[in-house]
């Protein structure tokens, strides 16, 4: 799989099967507790919740509002089922503009876990085994706004959380086990945006590559505080990149903190 993919296909626009019966824009019963014990950087963060039964989606379930999964395991069945790798193929849930998913749990085939077409909230959202990557990010506007509060992601071959559109996308409160990337700002999309990624109160444990890969060519930024690094001091905390909008691989530009593009200081960073 390449570094940064290009924009997939659109997902799947029937609703969810009768597998998968939950309304897209109705709400599901009442929330869980979420994975941080409190809001924003330093916080303590949960232990990976139990699932609380579980549901085959075999069609994506396309979600407006509020989505309240109650810590149900969700896992593809049919065609979202077949635990592929494959860059063109649907999420288990596809958020519009605005909507909040919460309080699920993603199994194993996940797909291609969660799309957001435009602005939307991730509130304690865990995914067992990453598939294709676990969420991407692809709104279109300059002012879209990306919320990844709580929960949790392991097993990642390659990246966690894909963000391919334009705005801002924050991660808090979040644990991250054995991964490539946990946020890749798309490498060689057609389409191209300045884009931004704001990390904190964050612990990535080993093995792991990358915490945050951004294309300063274009004006991207990564700001980061509160991460804790666990088994591997050798992870790269954020690398800069040369996008590019013709689907090659792009290259590398440095590692590290530089004050511009890649924002954080020593102290920001603890490894264990």
């Amino acid at each position: 799989m390449t570094e940064g993919e290009a924009v997939p296909s659109t997902s799947a626009s029937a609703s969810a099967s009768a597998s998968a019966s939950a309304s897209a824009s109705a709400s599901a019963p009442s929330s869980a507790s979420p994975s941080a014990s409190a809001s924003g950087g330093g916080s303590t963060l949960g232990a990976w919740p139990t699932p609380v039964g579980k549901q085959a989606v075999s069609s994506t379930i396309e979600v407006s509002g509020t989505y309240d999964g109650s810590l149900k395991r969700f896992y593809g069945s049919g065609d979202l089922g077949s635990g592929s790798q494959s860059e063109s193929q649907d999420p288990l849930f596809e958020l519009a503009d605005g909507a909040v998913l919460k309080n699920v749990v993603l199994g194993s085939p996940a797909a291609d876990g969660v799309h957001c077409l435009g602005s939307c909230t991730l509130q304690n959202v865990w995914w067992e085994d990453v598939g294709e990557d676990a969420a991407s990010f692809k709104g279109k506007s300059s002012s879209a706004t990306y919320l990844v509060d709580g929960g949790g992601a392991r097993k990642a071959d390659d990246k966690v959380l894909q963000f391919n559109g334009a705005g801002t996308l924050t991660v808090r409160n979040f644990q991250v086990e054995d991964f490539g990337k946990l946020v890749r700002s798309c490498g060689n999309c057609s389409k191209q945006y300045q884009r931004h990624i704001v990390i904190s109160n964050v612990r990535a444990t080993a093995p792991g590559k990358v915490l945050v890969g951004i294309n300063s060519n274009y004006g991207d930024t990564a700001t980061l505080s509160g991460v804790t690094v666990v088994g591997n001091k050798n992870l790269t905390v954020c690398e800069r990149f040369k996008g590019n909008s013709t689907g090659a691989e792009p290259t590398s530009l440095g590692k590290g903190a530089d004050g511009t593009y890649c924002r954080y200081s020593a102290s920001d960073i603890t490894y264990q």
